[in-house]
């Protein structure tokens, strides 16, 4: 029976706010951005009741640790916003294989070199994989001639990490995309329409 992903339990914020803080007294900043000095505790949980805010600690290490009068709500709002926004932004690289055999028919390569070029487009590395059965083993070169014919046709789009490597009854190598292998694929479209 399959179970789903473990749900993660919301982690409780990291930034002491009213009651939590501990320190005898405190550098104050007020909800405008001013600094109002070193204050005592309760002067500064006076100052953030008197304006319905919350007084929250923002540097714990300092001596005397920093507080500033805020709405807790919407910083924390705010702060897990930006959290959310920058692992969206974040893309994980995957190594996706693409396997042939030494014997490959044309239409089968194209059609295995268009998915290649989907996962390139995606900025995902491609393992290229010549698998040998049999007696087919002792015709290693022809595995390596099928490489050199895919390292051709990727010039340009692709940086090859080393050299095809046989490795028992496979040869392989590792392509990684180009920064900029979008405006590549265009210009390369633009020229082969003109002619």
């Amino acid at each position: 029976m399959r179970r789903g992903k473990a749900k993660t339990k919301p982690t409780a914020p990291k930034e002491r706010i009213n009651g939590q803080i501990t320190a005898r007294s405190v550098r104050l900043i007020s909800e405008t951005g001013e600094q109002m000095g070193i204050v005592s505790l309760r002067e500064a949980l006076n100052a953030a009741d008197k304006a319905g805010l919350d007084l929250v600690e923002i540097a714990p290490k300092a001596n005397p640790p920093v507080c500033r009068i805020m709405d807790f709500g919407q910083y924390y709002y705010q702060k897990e916003r930006k959290m959310r926004e920058a692992r969206k932004k974040q893309h994980i690289i995957q190594v996706k294989e693409i396997k042939f055999g030494p014997n490959t028919e044309e239409h089968d390569y194209k059609f295995k070199l268009n998915n290649a070029m989907k996962f390139l487009k995606q900025h995902n590395k491609v393992k290229f994989t010549v698998r040998f059965r049999g007696r087919q083993l002792a015709h290693k070169e022809l595995g390596y001639q099928l490489l050199e014919r895919i390292t051709k046709e990727l010039d340009g789009l692709v940086d090859f990490e080393g050299k095809p490597k046989s490795e028992g009854r496979t040869i392989s190598m590792v392509v990684t995309p180009k920064k900029d292998i979008d405006k590549i694929l265009e210009t390369r479209n633009v020229q082969e329409n003109d002619e």
